[in-house]
């Protein structure tokens, strides 16, 4: 054995212990049950994959809210982005997550068997760079993400108009946290009692977005990373101030997160973006919990430069993922969940995407259970 392979699992064993210590920390300070929910689709997949739920002592419930970007992108955007992709002046770049997604027609992937030229890129910059080489033809990147991705997507549409690159233009799907937040507090079946909250998006945005919210509904928000170790760190500090009849922002993700966020990020997203209502897949729509660009960058804004007549987007009627994605409801109670909504054919985006509480499920706990092949 390597020092390397050594080192390795002594800090295997070492989270071990700290993960039992906190497990039974959380079990010592319960005296009722809690709802905890976790905002982020990362922190989901982390706690289905560890079985992080199942070693929580029986007083403490996690529900999974709607941090999973690609699920939330309203369909009607899907069907734009792919009206778009099958105009032969246009090449449409995205994610690799955004290619299965379904829109109410098909998804990415089909439009480009079909001969769209839709092209898998790791960043807004490869997307300008494809505006560089293909000087011809309109390139598009669908803009897909919270807060975290904004600041990159604002990068590379100034990046643009320094450059002069009329050809480029962003399909921007951006969401806000705290709205959605605020919508799932206001259900009239609320079951959350406190949130992990989203450690990559305050990152960017600090704590301040939560500070009111927190008070103003009497509800704790852990900032929480992604490890086993900060998850029930940050069921832990919920815990406890559930427990004093405490309600503030705290944070959990110390090596990541401070108050303040980065600022320099934020200004560039406010250069190029301005707060507006936005659809939440599966949701509806939530006042103020989006982003657009900006009439004085409308330029690179594609739904306005390139837009096109669509007939009105349907969703699945079998699909609960809205429920799913309010906290409302668990994979599991979908009566489709693994038989006619699958991976590789889903009905929902919850099912396809990366960060999805379906995929999570059916990929650690169908998968575990030997109940998938």
């Amino acid at each position: 054995m390597t020092s390397s392979e050594r080192a390795a699992l002594t800090a295997d064993h070492r989270d071990e212990a700290r993960i039992r210590a906190l497990s039974e920390a959380i079990a010592r300070a319960v005296t009722r049950r809690w709802t905890i929910m976790e905002v982020c689709g990362g922190q989901t997949h982390a706690i289905v994959r560890h079985g992080l739920d199942q070693l929580l002592p029986e007083g403490i419930e996690l529900l999974h809210g709607p941090g999973c970007p690609v699920c939330v992108t309203p369909i009607e955007l899907l069907d734009r982005a792919q009206a778009l992709a099958a105009r032969p002046d246009v090449v449409l770049c995205t994610f690799g997550d955004m290619l299965r997604v379904p829109g109410s027609r098909g998804d990415l992937f089909a439009v480009r068997a079909r001969g769209g030229d839709v092209r898998i890129v790791y960043s807004p910059l490869d997307a300008l760079a494809v505006a560089r080489a293909t000087p011809g033809k309109q390139v598009v990147f669908f803009a897909v993400g919270f807060e975290t991705t904004a600041p990159a997507n604002a990068m590379a549409v100034l990046a643009a108009r320094r450059e002069g690159l009329g050809n480029f233009a962003i399909l921007a799907s951006h969401v806000l946290v705290p709205p959605a937040l605020i919508a799932i507090l206001g259900e009239p079946e609320r079951r959350v009692d406190a949130f992990l909250g989203p450690g990559h998006v305050c990152t960017i945005e600090g704590t301040g977005p939560y500070d009111e919210l927190a008070s103003t509904h009497r509800v704790p928000i852990v900032v929480a990373g992604f490890e086993p170790v900060d998850l029930l760190a940050g069921v832990l500090a919920a815990v406890r101030q559930l427990e004093a009849g405490e309600a503030r922002v705290e944070i959990a993700y110390g090596r990541a997160v401070t108050p303040e966020g980065n600022a320099r990020a934020r200004a560039s997203v406010a250069e190029v973006f301005e707060v507006c209502d936005r659809a939440w897949r599966g949701i509806g729509v939530i006042p103020r919990s989006g982003l657009r660009v900006r009439d004085a960058l409308a330029t690179f804004d594609a739904e306005r430069r390139l837009d096109a007549e669509l007939p009105t987007a349907t969703e699945s009627p079998v699909c609960i993922s809205g429920r799913i994605l309010r906290g409302l409801a668990r994979p599991p109670e979908c009566p489709a969940f693994g038989r006619a909504c699958t991976p590789e054919s889903p009905l929902g985006a919850t099912m396809v995407s990366a960060e999805g509480a379906c995929s999570a499920y059916h990929r650690y706990r169908l998968a575990a259970a030997g109940e998938v092949g």
